[in-house]
């Protein structure tokens, strides 16, 4: 099930303005040109940012997206009829023969549930043509990036389009295992309306991710370091042979 912040139409219509900061895609943007990726698949494509990005530069892409408020968003957007939608996961995809399937952000983490994991990399293998890759990222657990999810290092106030603010804030829940449940807080200064969206997120090992994606029929090429967070996060480049 998507998450409220992706889900509930009113914070998904501001998600974009809540993230605005992506620079998180530079990197799999540059994968995309290392690996000459003509065809996509953006896993957990949320509101199509990424996709929307790769489609303008002349890439095929299809956007699979769980929330369908969110699918609606990325649809109404500039350019967005040059993405496929998919409203579901990827359990149930076609043979798309993509060159590369991405995970960007969360959403391989989001995808909290062993059953529900394997299911997923079957799914993109099953997507992948012969010699197309999955990428994806992790934060490596040893980093215990939870520690820093609490109101008073997140708290802020953003203003809307057309008036108007949204004070919002993080903080975890439980910590049980590699899993660790947070939940934003949203509050809208226009009519006083709260909402909340929880996520878990599991925090698996490097080596059991290799363990994963070799059940799953993959060649791990390579482990790289993220960007954007170097020494905190696992990249991940497995190729389907």
């Amino acid at each position: 099930m998507a998450d409220e912040c992706f889900g509930h139409p009113r914070l998904a219509a501001i998600h974009d303005v809540l993230d605005p900061d992506r620079s998180d895609l530079d990197a799999y943007l540059r994968l995309a040109e290392e690996f000459g990726a003509r065809r996509v698949l953006d896993i957990g494509s949320g509101t199509g940012v990424f996709a929307l990005l790769l489609a303008a530069r002349g890439i095929e892409v299809v956007g699979v997206e769980p929330a369908l408020a969110s699918v609606d968003v990325a649809r109404a957007k500039p350019g967005g009829h040059r993405v496929r939608w998919i409203h579901g996961d990827a359990t149930g995809l076609p043979p798309l023969r993509s060159d590369l399937a991405t995970m960007t952000a969360n959403v391989a983490q989001e995808i909290s549930g062993p059953r529900a994991w394997r299911e997923t990399l079957r799914g993109a293998h099953g997507a992948l043509r012969p010699g197309g890759r999955l990428v994806f990222e992790t934060r490596d657990p040893a980093a215990r990036a939870w520690e820093e999810w609490n109101r008073d290092a997140s708290v802020r106030v953003t203003g809307l389009p057309g008036g108007g603010s949204v004070e919002s804030w993080v903080h975890v829940t439980e910590v049980d295992g590699p899993l660790v449940t947070f939940r934003w807080t949203y509050v809208f200064a226009a009519d006083g309306e709260t909402l909340t969206s929880d996520s878990t997120l599991r925090f698996r090992e490097r080596e059991e991710v290799e363990r994963d994606l070799a059940a799953t029929g993959y060649v791990v090429e390579s482990v790289r370091d993220a960007p954007d967070r170097p020494g905190r996060e696992f990249v991940f480049v497995a190729r389907r042979p």
